[in-house]
């Protein structure tokens, strides 16, 4: 595969690329490089990081990255996830991996790594001793926000150890570029500014988009404009709310339930939770997409992009309710392996919604 061949696949629906020419460069000096997205284990994988990550995932691989997904398990724990209890953020975390993989996330160019197995070498807690004392602790509250938190209130002190670790995983283990959604771009930054100062490789940066939750933004977006980060963190899809959001392994009839309960803004692709859907997962694994429809209405129209698609929606020449249908039964072809998977091990799966 040709370096440019390897750049339009780890970059194809990136949000942000930090550097193109660095990521670039990479291919050039490196036979293997390393690729990471880290993930917090609790609660059950949703689009957004099942399928908007997790495809990326494995366009890394085949670009030739050796790719690691990092289950932070100690991240979890001083987060407080899962009421600190070490025991479910193990269960959760193999969960996570059997998720995962039931996606596709697996092959020679996959590796699972926890965080508890940084944590036990005394070289790691040099390094992030070594990025704490480069920042000052402003700096590092201004990335608590990757924690799903804000600065206000009482916090624990044990926060404060999280961002420094966040960018100690990436020089530890020789990460090359950082990969995460949008609202891990502090961290990342962080780890920029941090190694310059350190001496330590600087890592490039793929940021993903954040999927809308299926409540969409809750106001009316001209097509031109794009809602600000701190918005699009409030308004993406998001676990803790199950009906606003799709899981790896709904059922068909689950799935058809709650996009049909979805915003989905005529004309508007903005902040449309089911045009992201068709603009992020449906044309990044199938080639078309097919809507039918009874001749009384246009009859069946198949797309071949996404920007003819996008056309279309903007004249409003198709109807909410048939992208919502098309868009459902694609999904639901789409999370079969995932359903399967699950359906033979529901225990793994009934233990996590249990806490």
């Amino acid at each position: 595969m040709s370096i440019e061949d390897k750049m339009k696949l780890v970059t194809r629906n990136a949000e942000e690329v930090i550097l193109k020419e660095e990521i670039q460069k990479i291919f050039t000096e490196k036979e293997k490089p390393r690729a990471y997205v880290g993930f917090e284990l609790s609660g059950l994988l949703h689009l957004g990081t099942g399928l908007v990550i997790g495809n990326k995932l494995q366009d890394l691989a085949k670009a030739g990255f050796e790719t690691v997904v990092f289950l932070a398990d100690w991240h979890s724990w001083i987060n407080n996830k899962l009421g600190a209890d070490m025991d479910k953020i193990k269960i959760a975390g193999e969960y996570f991996q059997k998720a995962f993989e039931s996606v596709g996330v697996k092959g020679h160019n996959i590796k699972y790594i926890w965080s508890s197995e940084l944590v036990e070498r005394s070289d790691y807690w040099a390094k992030v001793v070594r990025v704490a004392k480069a920042n000052s602790i402003a700096r590092i509250m201004r990335t608590m926000p990757i924690m799903g938190r804000k600065t206000e209130g009482e916090m624990e002190s044990a926060f404060l150890y999280y961002p420094a670790m966040q960018v100690a995983d990436i020089y530890d283990m020789e990460i090359d570029l950082a990969v995460g959604g949008m609202d891990q771009r502090k961290a990342h930054m962080l780890a920029r500014d941090t190694a310059e100062k350190l001496g330590f490789t600087k890592p490039s940066c793929l940021h993903t988009p954040l999927l809308t939750g299926l409540e969409g933004l809750g106001k009316k977006m001209d097509a031109e404009a794009v809602p600000d980060l701190s918005a699009q963190i409030d308004a993406k899809m998001s676990k803790s709310k199950p009906d606003t959001c799709i899981f790896i392994h709904d059922s068909e009839e689950d799935i058809f339930r709650k996009i049909k309960k979805a915003q989905c803004p005529p004309k508007q692709v903005t902040g449309n939770p089911i045009t992201e859907m068709v603009q992020y997962i449906i044309f990044q694994m199938y080639s078309t997409f097919k809507i039918e429809r009874t001749e009384k209405f246009g009859g069946d129209i198949t797309f071949t992009s996404y920007k003819q698609f996008e056309e279309v929606y903007f004249k409003g020449e198709l109807h909410p309710m048939d992208l919502k249908s098309a868009v459902s039964k694609s999904l639901g072809e789409i999370l079969k392996p995932s359903r399967n998977y699950f359906e033979k091990h529901m225990d793994l799966l009934e233990a996590v919604k249990t806490f």
